[in-house]
C-alpha cells in the first residue's frame, strides 16, 4: 500500500481529491496535512474520516512547521507529497502579500527540503495558470513553454514556488511535477471564490458584485475532472515536467453568473458592478494537447452540466453553506466589495 501525504487537504481541491482517492477502493493510504486557516473546514472530510479510518489520517500542522512535517512523513513512511496547501486568493494577496510568500515560497521550500530528505518518489505541486499572467482576446491558450508574467503578489509567489520545485529537480534530482490547472469549481468550494459567491447571495436574493464591466475571461474545470487529472500525473507523469490541465471551458464573469441566474431562477437585476481589482488579469486560456497526448486525459464534465451539479450540491448542503457562514467568513468581503 502506497502512501500518499496531501498538504492543503482540507480545503476545496485537496479535499477533493481525497475523496475521488479513497473512493477508487484501492491500495492507497492519505496522510491529510493542514494548517486549517479560514479555508481549511474539517466537515469537507467528516465522513470520509469515519468511513475509511484505516486508510486516512489527519494533521493539523503548517507545512511551515518543518520540524513537525519531517516526523509525520518519517513516521507515515510517505511515499509520495501532493502541495494543494496555499494561500490562494488574489484579493487576499493585495492586502497581505507577506502572508502569501511565507506560505507558498517558503512553505514550499520546507517541503521540497522534507522530499529529499526523505528520498520521496515523486513531489507533485498544484499550481495555477495565473502563474503564466494575462491573455489579450486573441493570443493563443498558454501551453507549458509559455514565460512565467504573473501580476499579483498571489501568483508571483505561486510562480516563485514552480521556480524553487523546478530548481529541486535539476539541483538535487528531485522527482517532480508541477500542474498548473484552470479555475475550479464544484462541492465544497469556499465561499469567497466567484461561483459559490453568487450561488449564495442569489440565494439570498442579494447582489452580486462583479468585478469591472464582467468582460474577463476565465478557463473554467470542474474539480473532479482536475482531480483524476493529478492522479495521473502522479502515477505516470515523466520527471521532471510541467502538466497544464484545463477544462475547455472559456467564459467571461458576466456569462457565467448570467448561467447561474438561469438555473437558480433568480433575475439579472440581483447583478452589481463594482470597482475593479488592481491589475485584474484579463484572460487566462490553457492549452491541455501535452497531458491529453501523453496521458491520455481529457476533461469530461461540460460547463453546463457542472454548473448545474454545483448549484444542486449547495442546494442540497445547506448546513454545510450554513456552517461556514455563520463562522464569519464572508466579512472581509462585506468590507472589500463597494457598489458603485
Amino acid at each position: 500500500m502506497k502512501t500518499i501525504l496531501v498538504t492543503g487537504g482540507m480545503g476545496f481541491i485537496g479535499s477533493n481529491f481525497i475523496r475521488y482517492v479513497l473512493n477508487l477502493k484501492q491500495e492507497y493510504k492519505i496522510i491529510n496535512v493542514d494548517k486549517l486557516t479560514y479555508a481549511g473546514n474539517p466537515e469537507n472530510l467528516r465522513d470520509i474520516e469515519l468511513e475509511y479510518s484505516e486508510k486516512y489520517s489527519f494533521y493539523k500542522a503548517d507545512i511551515c512547521d518543518y520540524k513537525t512535517l519531517d516526523k509525520i512523513i518519517y513516521k507515515n513512511k510517505v511515499d509520495y507529497i501532493i502541495n494543494f496547501a496555499a494561500e490562494s486568493h488574489v484579493d487576499r494577496s493585495i492586502n497581505n502579500p507577506t502572508l502569501f510568500c511565507e506560505t507558498n515560497v517558503s512553505g514550499t521550500l520546507n517541503l521540497l527540503n522534507i522530499a529529499k530528505k526523505n528520498n520521496i518518489i515523486k513531489y507533485i505541486q498544484i499550481s495555477t495558470d495565473e502563474v503564466y499572467g494575462s491573455l489579450d482576446f486573441q493570443d493563443l491558450p498558454f501551453n507549458e513553454s509559455y514565460p512565467l508574467f504573473p501580476n499579483s503578489p498571489y501568483s508571483a509567489s505561486k510562480a516563485s514556488a514552480d521556480l524553487l520545485v523546478r530548481a529541486y529537480f535539476k539541483t538535487y534530482n528531485l522527482p517532480i511535477n508541477i500542474t498548473r490547472c484552470s479555475n475550479n469549481y464544484g462541492p465544497y468550494q469556499f465561499p469567497e471564490k466567484l461561483i459559490p459567491l453568487m450561488i449564495y447571495n442569489a440565494l439570498k436574493d442579494e447582489k452580486l458584485p462583479i468585478y469591472g464591466e464582467g468582460r474577463n475571461v476565465r478557463d473554467w474545470i470542474y474539480v473532479h475532472d482536475h482531480c483524476i487529472a493529478i492522479l495521473k500525473v502522479l502515477l505516470d507523469g515523466r520527471i521532471g515536467e510541467i502538466y497544464n490541465i484545463g477544462g475547455d471551458s472559456e467564459i467571461n464573469n458576466i456569462s457565467i453568473v448570467k448561467k447561474l441566474l438561469q438555473i437558480i431562477d433568480k433575475p439579472e437585476s440581483l447583478i452589481s458592478f463594482v470597482k475593479d481589482r488592481p491589475g485584474h488579469d484579463l484572460r487566462y486560456a490553457i492549452d491541455h494537447t501535452k497531458i491529453t497526448d501523453e496521458l491520455n486525459w481529457k476533461p469530461l464534465v461540460k460547463l453546463e452540466d457542472g454548473l448545474k451539479k454545483t448549484v444542486e450540491w449547495y442546494l442540497e448542503n445547506e448546513e454545510w453553506l450554513k456552517n461556514v457562514i455563520t463562522k464569519n467568513y464572508l466579512r472581509y468581503y462585506e468590507k472589500q466589495y463597494k457598489r458603485r
